[in-house]
C-alpha cells in the first residue's frame, strides 16, 4: 500500500503585515498625491508628492502596524 505525498505548501509571497503596510503606504499616496493635484499643482508634481509620501510613510508604518 502506498501513501499519497503530503501536499505541498509554498510560503505565502507577502506576509500579512507586509500586504497591510504596502496597501496603507498606497492609500497614503493616493491622499497626498490627490489633495496635492486638488491643491492646484501640476499633474506631475502631484504624481511625484504621492510617490514621496508612499516612499515615506512604508518605514512609519512598518514600525506601527505590528
Amino acid at each position: 500500500m502506498t501513501t499519497s505525498p503530503s501536499p505541498r505548501t509554498d510560503p505565502p509571497f507577502l506576509t500579512l503585515h507586509a500586504a497591510v503596510v504596502l496597501l496603507a503606504a498606497l492609500l497614503a499616496g493616493l491622499v497626498a498625491g490627490g489633495l496635492s493635484f486638488l491643491g492646484g499643482t501640476p499633474p506631475a508634481l502631484a504624481v511625484l508628492a504621492g510617490l514621496t509620501a508612499a516612499g515615506g510613510s512604508v518605514p512609519v508604518l512598518r514600525g506601527l502596524i505590528r
